[in-house]
């Protein structure tokens, strides 16, 4: 089930908001608010649970599984599994043998989750091209070896994982109560496609949480915003983008190369920013505030700025996780350089079991290698407008990297865009491809992937403020209506737009 169909906007969500709005209920009235708050998360586990089997049936063993090995994990590296309080560990203390090989259990099985059912079938694929390279077809594996992909897999192992080094590092302390800890961990805004939320950062939250008007109010607003970006901007972009790189290269010009990369472009961050609105606005109607994942990336003036903007949660996870115990940039530059490119490769990984996923993170760490080194300084020292050329060119391209699916295919697209193309444009060209919805849904994504617009509403209602212009007179019940009529509007749009079935693929739920 996605947050972007029929059946979740008109069928699961209306019930589970429902129902839990009416278990909440005496939490805002102060009648045993930690007795009702507890129900409350009870009820959003099983919610959560019905949400992904719906989907995926019987592989929710494997978020099970997982989640119930760190729980276990966490209290055996805190001493939770003996009587008395649980506190939070010292952050320099010294580890026990025992609680060193809990820790690696953890890890391990997590890993080991991820391993088996992300890239076996990479493996088997490997294995099948080496055995075709040596003539050997006899040797081949077939599909029945192949195993399924869980949903999102590589979201909520993330988040259960984090959760264990946390509280091996001092960072938290392990918790005693299930039902909390999978409230945080299982919750179904952000369980199959992020934000990649830390236990630590819903764990207050999960026991003292409420829900205000303006919050839900805010929520609903957020909601509609994610959903316009994934069903208007982002569904409409994938058609063409679909189209173009589906062409043989023999078809591809190099104004359709363009515009495959320009629509794929805006479609990845539409897509993924949208679904993260959408994640963050339900949030806030069951009472949570949720990190933010992006902050305009295709505004940034280097790579660097890039990666503080994209997909903020996957990157600082790394950060924390993966760069800063390596060594971070505290060791020698050789030793930096390095660091980032392990640290990429694996983004790269996690993204996919394909070798233009693992190309697309070795070629982010290799600009991040020369920026440092100073070698690709100058756009971010130079004009802004230089800055952000560059960054968006450079992230443009590694996009060809990130939608093809082969090496060959890679190359067929970046000799088109260098103008080494072989198709003539007789049939397939631009104007075939380029529909009017497309150029719609293109402008208005431009716009809205900068900050332009939101700095000129601010230096609007800044102006009409203090000039007591026409916003500053228009009364709150005046703005609300307006507040409201938009959210309606994208609603039933949006509605209109999923019951004719229109095209609605989620790029981030295949990693």
């Amino acid at each position: 089930m996605v947050f972007s169909s029929v059946t979740f906007l008109f069928l699961y969500l209306p019930i589970v908001l429902t129902l839990y709005h009416l278990l909440f209920l005496p939490v805002n009235r102060g009648w045993h608010p930690a007795f009702w708050r507890r129900a409350c998360n009870l009820f959003l586990v099983m919610a959560s649970l019905l949400f992904y089997f719906w989907g995926e049936a019987w592989l929710v063993w494997i978020l099970l599984t997982s989640m119930l090995i760190d729980y276990g994990c966490a209290l055996a590296i805190s001493g939770g599994l003996r009587r008395g309080p649980i506190g939070v560990l010292d952050p320099a203390g010294p580890r026990s043998l025992g609680q060193r090989l809990t820790l690696i259990v953890s890890l391990g099985s997590n890993l080991a989750f991820l391993g088996y059912f992300k890239y076996f079938n990479f493996g088997v694929d490997s294995y099948n091209h080496l055995i075709a390279a040596m003539h050997l077809p006899s040797l081949a594996l077939d599909d029945m070896w192949r195993v399924a992909l869980p949903l999102g897999i590589s979201f909520y192992t993330f988040q259960s994982m984090s959760y264990t080094i946390d509280v091996y590092r001092g960072q938290v302390p392990a918790t005693r109560n299930l039902i909390d800890f999978a409230c945080c961990i299982t919750a179904f805004p952000h369980l199959v496609a992020g934000p990649i939320i830390r236990y630590r950062d819903l764990a207050t939250q999960a026991v003292g949480r409420t829900i205000s008007r303006e919050s839900f109010v805010y929520g609903i607003e957020r909601f509609a915003a994610g959903l316009g970006k994934k069903v208007l901007i982002a569904n409409t972009l994938a058609v063409a983008a679909d189209q173009v790189f589906a062409l043989p290269a023999r078809e591809l010009t190099c104004g359709l190369a363009w515009l495959g990369a320009a629509a794929y472009t805006l479609q990845i961050y539409f897509d993924f920013s949208g679904y993260s609105d959408m994640a963050v606005g339900l949030g806030r109607m069951l009472g949570f505030e949720f990190i933010e994942n992006f902050n305009y990336p295709y505004a940034a003036r280097s790579i660097q700025d890039f990666w503080r903007r994209w997909h903020i949660s996957l990157s600082t996870w790394l950060r924390d996780y993966v760069y800063i115990p390596l060594g971070g940039s505290r060791a020698s530059a050789a030793r930096t350089y390095g660091n980032l490119v392990i640290v990429f490769f694996l983004c790269g990984l996690w993204h996919g079991a394909r070798w233009s996923f693992v190309l697309w993170g070795l070629y982010h760490g290799l600009l991040l290698v020369l920026e440092r080194a100073g070698i690709l300084k100058f756009p971010a020292r130079g004009p802004a407008i230089l800055g952000r050329a560059y960054t968006i060119l450079a992230v443009m391209l590694g996009w060809i990297l990130f939608r093809t699916e082969s090496v060959h295919q890679t190359s067929v697209f970046l000799r088109a865009m260098a103008g080494f193309a072989r198709g003539s444009g007789t049939i397939h060209n631009v104007a075939v491809y380029a529909t009017i919805d497309v150029w719609i849904a293109g402008l208005i994504g431009v716009l809205l992937a900068t900050p332009l617009l939101p700095a000129c509403l601010r230096r609007l209602r800044d102006k009409a403020v203090f000039e007591r212009g026409f916003l500053d007179a228009l009364s709150a019940a005046t703005q609300s209506l307006v507040r409201t009529a938009w959210v309606l509007g994208i609603l039933a749009v949006c509605s209109v737009f999923l019951a004719a079935g229109t095209h609605n693929p989620f790029i981030y739920f295949r990693f």
